[in-house]
């Protein structure tokens, strides 16, 4: 009696470039950041501030209003950023963004009551954690080695002089 085994196939983990990891991140930043706020309008009392011309302690604004449009533009543009820039600024704009965007963060936890304490820890530490990851891949993306310029030849010197 013979018995047939199968060998089990492994499944591959190919590399991931750095732009599309950071991408991914973005999209997963943006997506929580939006999400938040929209959670955050089910808190007892928000939406009848809204309403009333009032958010968090701002009166509602053209101004308000477009700082948001632009707070929340930001992680959108990161996502395509993240995708088409070329290497060297690709990186400066992720650490830069992605720095500035910490404590960003961090303010929405502000004049917060205990109450709500898990909620916010929960969706900051998680913005938080992506933030840090998009400031690592940035840190820490791959360099090539400069190949040498090979010594000029007699030929290469004669033909240039020409």
């Amino acid at each position: 009696m013979t018995t047939r085994t199968t060998t089990p196939t492994l499944l591959a983990t190919p590399p991931i470039p750095v732009q599309a990891k950071l991408a991914a991140a973005w999209t997963s930043f943006m997506f929580l950041y939006v999400y938040v706020d929209v959670l955050n309008f089910y808190k007892p009392g928000v939406v009848d501030d809204i309403l009333a011309g009032v958010v968090f302690e701002f009166d509602v604004s053209p101004t308000l209003l477009t700082v948001f449009l632009v707070s929340v533009s930001i992680p959108a543009l990161m996502v395509m950023l993240s995708l088409t820039l070329r290497a060297r600024v690709n990186r400066a704009t992720n650490l830069v963004v992605a720095s500035l965007l910490i404590p960003y963060s961090l303010f929405n936890a502000v004049g917060e009551t205990w109450e709500w304490a898990a909620f916010y820890a929960i969706s900051i530490g998680i913005e938080v954690l992506l933030l840090a990851f998009i400031l690592r891949a940035a840190w820490t993306w791959p360099r090539t080695s400069a190949v040498p310029a090979a010594p000029a030849t007699d030929e290469l010197r004669q033909d240039v002089r020409r």
